[in-house]
């Protein structure tokens, strides 16, 4: 039996190996078999233990973290949200909640969001010169929106003037 190590050649494996330039000789070739061998030990031992926990149903809590402890709430609750797919409408309410620092206050004194359905925005006005001007306003609004939300959430914002009902007669003084 040879003391020398050999490397296997780039070629993988249907290829002759060839020698290293110096081969590993004495205690070095000792302490790299140690190596190997612990490390095998390791895998060995991690697999035994991981099958014979599965045929037990339990898993045994260790020092370290693990997904059984106490979790943060904005941890569990955005993985609740990835989860149930609640990403946009979470982040289109997130953003609307801010409506007054994406507008400004003076627009949103005088209108708000009232929902957002498929890529719809509804903003209702509260005077129809406001009404108008939102409409006026409604490509940069779009284009901030997106900015906030991700390219393509909000396609459309739809604009309502002053939500009173107007009936027949009802500018007319009565007798």
């Amino acid at each position: 039996m040879s003391d020398e190590a050999h490397i296997p050649s780039p070629g993988g494996p249907g290829r002759a190996e060839q020698p290293a330039a110096e081969p590993i000789r004495g205690i070095d070739l000792a302490r790299a078999a140690l190596t190997q061998a612990r490390a095998q030990a390791r895998t060995r031992h991690d697999l035994r233990q991981d099958r014979n926990q599965a045929r037990r149903g339990l898993k045994r809590s260790g020092s370290g973290p693990d997904d059984r402890d106490p979790q943060p709430l904005r941890q569990i609750m955005g993985r609740l949200v990835t989860e149930r797919g609640w990403q946009t409408p979470a982040a289109v309410h997130g953003v609307l909640q801010r409506w007054p620092e994406i507008v400004g206050p003076a627009m949103a004194a005088n209108c708000r969001p009232e929902r957002f359905e498929d890529g719809e925005l509804v903003v209702r006005a509260e005077s129809d010169n406001y009404a108008t001007h939102v409409r006026w306003l409604a490509p940069k609004l779009l284009a901030r929106l997106n900015q906030e939300l991700g390219d393509g959430t909000v396609t459309f914002i739809r604009v309502l003037g002053p939500a009173q009902e107007r009936r027949r007669g009802q500018w007319r003084a009565q007798p």
